[in-house]
C-alpha cells in the first residue's frame, strides 16, 4: 500500500484541482462544465477509461447538489422544464419519457408521467421523485 500512496502523491498535484469537493458556487460551476466535458466524451460507453473518473465526478458534483441546491418543488411539469432547462436538455433527449412526441405531451399537460419515468428521471437529475407527482 505504501507504494501505491506514493505514485499517487506524484501525480496528485496534477490532478488534485479535478477530484477537490466543490466548497461554493464558483468551485462547484467550475466541477460541473468539467463533468459536462467528460460526459460529452464518455457518453454511454462504460467501458470508455474514463467512465470511473466521470462516476466520481458525478458524485462530487451530487454531493454539493444535496447539501446546497434546493429540489424544485411545486408542478411537476414546470420542474421537468427547470430540471432540463438547467441541464441544457431538449425534449429529444429525453429518452427516459420516451419519444419526442411522448415528452411534449408531459410538458403540455396532456399526459402524465408513470411510475417508470418517474424513477427514470428521479435517477437521472438525482433528485427525489416525489417532484415529479
Amino acid at each position: 500500500m505504501n507504494t501505491q500512496i506514493k505514485e499517487i502523491a506524484k501525480v496528485w498535484p496534477v490532478v488534485r484541482d479535478v477530484f477537490t469537493v466543490p466548497h461554493n458556487e464558483k468551485e462547484y460551476k467550475k466541477l460541473v462544465s468539467f463533468l459536462d466535458s467528460i460526459i460529452d466524451e464518455v457518453g454511454e460507453d462504460e467501458k470508455h477509461p474514463l467512465a470511473s473518473l466521470m462516476e466520481t465526478l458525478g458524485t462530487l458534483v451530487e454531493t454539493y447538489e444535496s447539501q446546497h441546491v434546493p429540489e424544485p418543488l411545486g408542478d411537476p411539469r414546470q420542474t421537468l422544464k427547470a430540471l432540463m432547462s438547467e441541464h441544457g436538455l431538449k425534449q429529444s433527449d429525453m429518452k427516459e419519457i420516451g419519444s419526442q412526441g411522448v415528452v411534449s405531451e408531459v410538458l403540455s399537460g396532456k399526459r402524465t408521467l408513470n411510475s417508470r419515468q418517474i424513477k427514470a428521471l428521479s435517477e437521472r437529475f438525482g433528485v427525489s421523485p416525489a417532484v415529479f407527482i
